[in-house]
């Protein structure tokens, strides 16, 4: 029997719609959706499983965005021809569905719950981002599982001054903000995005006018959850609590928990001392005792920490460190640290440390994108890494993880602006982080920039970053904003919200926020007190270094690039790439070309200036145009009995006729030259039909004087 889905349609303005429907595919699953707006569309489904595991105290959520190469009409690379790992984009996009997500399913909710959201068709206009998470949302709107939702997300950029919600990937290259916000109707809970240093009440403003368009989506959702009957949500008992054990524990471990919290110390010293606490407190129960009671401890204890730290900071305006709220940690920096790479440099704030290399390339070592969205190469790459020893543990190596990814993202997104729009290299940027707590996707905003100036790369500004922390009760009615928060803090606080620039403005910025409520004043201060504190960081950074190198270091490869006519282009690769292949193998110079509406342009590039003039000299050669009566340096390439071909320009060769060798009258050329010699010949002619060149040498040598006075006395 046919299904009768139930569709509900939202409206974007200028002619765009996002209709959702249901009850069509997918339907085993808990609940599931196809979004559709133009020619893109997303199948979202939700499944969770009716109990929880034994033992688990937290919300295991699994969310996963993939796109099928088949929605673009297009075969996946590779020797499989399938589908594979997810790529960094998919994985963003993961991230953006789950952060929002997250916070919004019930506290005591420990089902193991699935969010899949797959790219079936695509509309190359319509970027799917901007979708998946309202995707995933109508999944869980359509289903029994419990969510304190609904929720969405939009894009939202500005162009020409207007914002616009989910602009089209046309509309979006001349945005100056591309922010994804998600929110529910009564409050924003998720910002990410790169902006072209936008000021603070800017970007405010986007956020606002974003929400409004994430209000109409949730009543869509809500409509949608009245139509498919799902209002009721089902039953669970996912918790077990012990309030005798509760009551004992505040009252016998909160002084001294308070007490630890007050002693400012690093963060080793108060883990150690938190640990004491709890461990004295385990010691009176038995082990048998300990194995049934083990977890609520931990979990009552934990609540017992965060309520005695986020009060300190209410009541007595005093962090776990002893800063002041708006009191940025120590910071010192150095550059040149590392001989041997391009640029480098250290950033240390506090107990947070990364160490960053900058790479200079060239074309040739461009990243190549393979994405069913996205496709082309990439010249600006930064690479996050997170060591467990930065925070002093010891575990294994798993390989790359979706933290790695999205801090690189962010802080590749803050520092992406600065670059000059005439950059010739691929750049590298890689941060090691060293020692981690809080914050260190903007110390490797700071210290990437300070690498980059180290590199000698022409930054239009250094740019830095801020994590900024709250801590509030609800309905503001005590809050505190923190600046430069620590690991802890981020942990305890309600909001971690990251801002990265200039002086001028904003580039980049995340946000999460755990707390109901969070109005848009709060935001507003947050974002003054976070532009002081990076402004106070900037004033750091220029201790260390101000401005970019003169010149590049001595070992980093020079590029030099050229424009050719476009028709010169196959005589500078040669059949097979034969002539391009040989001028680097003659040169050391690495050689790119590519085709450029009516030019080709050329990377040359070597850390040896004299490979790239001989690289230059040849290409200049192969391009040239043959003048008549120009006078050139030719090289024998073969000789026949009526004379001698030369190669007078790269792949230009003519005819030097045996009489216009030598004034004297020769029989043969045996003796007189040989093949490899080099001459200086005049190009005399270039005949009109067929385009060959005649040659002379003997124009350019001095004349007998005794043939001299025979030719005037003829002439007589």
């Amino acid at each position: 029997m046919k299904p009768n889905p139930i569709t509900v349609t939202i409206p974007l303005g200028h002619d765009r719609t996002i209709t959702i429907e249901t009850g069509k595919l997918a339907k085993q699953a808990d609940g599931s959706v196809v979004v559709k707006c133009g020619g893109t569309m997303l199948l979202a489904t939700v499944v969770s499983n009716k109990e929880a595991k034994e033992g688990v105290d937290f919300m295991p959520l699994t969310v996963d965005y993939r796109e099928n190469y088949a929605a673009a009409g297009r075969f996946p690379g590779g020797f499989l021809k399938r589908e594979a790992r997810p790529s960094e984009y998919e994985i963003l996009i993961s991230r953006l569905i789950d952060r929002a997500m997250r916070p919004m399913f019930p506290d005591n909710y420990h089902a193991d719950t699935q969010v899949l959201v797959t790219l079936i068709s695509l509309d190359t206009e319509i970027l799917p981002d901007a979708l998946a998470c309202l995707a995933g949302a109508a999944a869980l709107a359509v289903s029994d599982i419990p969510f304190n939702g609904p929720i969405s997300e939009v894009r939202v950029g500005r162009i020409n001054g207007e914002y616009v919600i989910n602009p089209s990937r046309s509309e979006l290259a001349n945005s100056d903000i591309d922010m994804i916000v998600a929110g529910s109707h009564k409050d924003v809970v998720m910002v990410e995005g790169e902006l072209k240093e936008v000021k603070e009440e800017d970007m405010l403003e986007a956020i606002r006018i974003a929400h409004q368009a994430i209000q109409a989506q949730c009543e869509k959702l809500s409509e949608l959850t009245r139509l498919t009957g799902k209002e009721t949500k089902r039953e669970y008992n996912h918790e077990t609590h012990d309030e005798e054990l509760k009551g004992r524990m505040w009252r016998e471990l909160y002084d001294k928990v308070s007490a630890v919290a007050h002693m400012p110390s690093k963060k080793e010293e108060r883990g150690e001392a938190f640990k004491l606490v709890k461990e004295e407190f385990k010691a009176q129960f038995t082990e048998a005792e300990l194995e049934e009671k083990g977890a609520l401890i931990s979990t009552y204890y934990h609540d017992i920490e965060k309520h005695a730290m986020r009060e300190m900071v209410l009541s007595d305006r005093q962090r776990l460190d002893g800063r002041k709220l708006d009191e940025v940690r120590p910071i010192w920096g150095e550059v040149d640290y590392l001989p041997s790479a391009h640029g480098s440099a250290i950033f240390t704030r506090g107990e947070t440390q990364s160490l960053t290399t900058v790479t200079l390339g060239s074309k040739m070592d461009e990243q190549l994108i393979d994405g069913v969205v996205h496709e082309g190469n990439s010249k600006f790459l930064l690479h996050y890494n997170f060591p467990p020893f930065s925070t002093g543990e010891a575990k294994p190596m798993r390989g790359l993880g979706r933290r790695e990814v999205g801090h690189g993202n962010l802080a590749m997104r803050a520092i992406k602006w600065s670059l000059p729009e005439d950059n010739a290299y691929t750049i590298r940027v890689v941060s090691d982080i060293l020692e981690s707590n809080g914050s260190s996707s903007m110390a490797t905003v700071c210290a990437g920039s300070l690498a980059l100036m180290d590199a000698g790369v022409k930054v239009k500004k250094p740019v830095a970053g801020i994590a900024m922390g709250l801590i509030s009760e609800p309905n503001m009615v005590r809050y505190a904003i923190l600046s430069d928060i620590l690991g802890d803090e981020d942990h305890l606080g309600d909001m971690d919200f990251k801002v990265a620039g200039t002086e001028a403005g904003i580039t980049a910025t995340q946000m999460d926020i755990k707390v109901d409520g969070l109005s848009f004043g709060v935001v507003k201060e947050a974002l003054e007190q976070a532009r002081r504190g990076r402004l106070h960081i900037l004033g750091e950074m220029a201790k260390v270094m101000t401005q970019p190198r003169e010149d590049y270091k001595p070992h980093a490869p020079r590029i030099v690039q050229m424009q050719i006519p476009r028709e010169f282009i196959g005589a500078v690769i040669g059949p097979g790439g034969k002539i391009i292949q040989e001028m680097q193998r003659e040169t050391g110079a690495e050689i790119s070309i590519e085709e450029v509406g009516e030019f080709g342009m050329i990377d040359i590039s070597s850390p040896n200036k004299e490979s790239i003039d001989k690289a230059v000299n040849r290409i200049k050669g192969i391009v040239a145009v043959p003048e008549v009566g120009d006078v050139y340096e030719a090289t024998v390439k073969s000789i026949m009995p009526y004379g001698a071909f030369v190669e007078f320009l790269p792949g230009k060769e003519g005819l030097l006729h045996i009489s216009e060798v030598s004034w004297q009258r020769l029989e043969t050329l045996e003796g007189v030259i040989n093949k490899g010699d080099k001459l200086k010949v005049k190009l005399l002619e270039v005949d009109k039909k067929t385009g060959k060149f005649k040659l002379s040498r003997k124009v350019l040598l001095d004349r007998p004087q005794k043939q001299a006075s025979a030719n005037e006395e003829n002439q007589g």
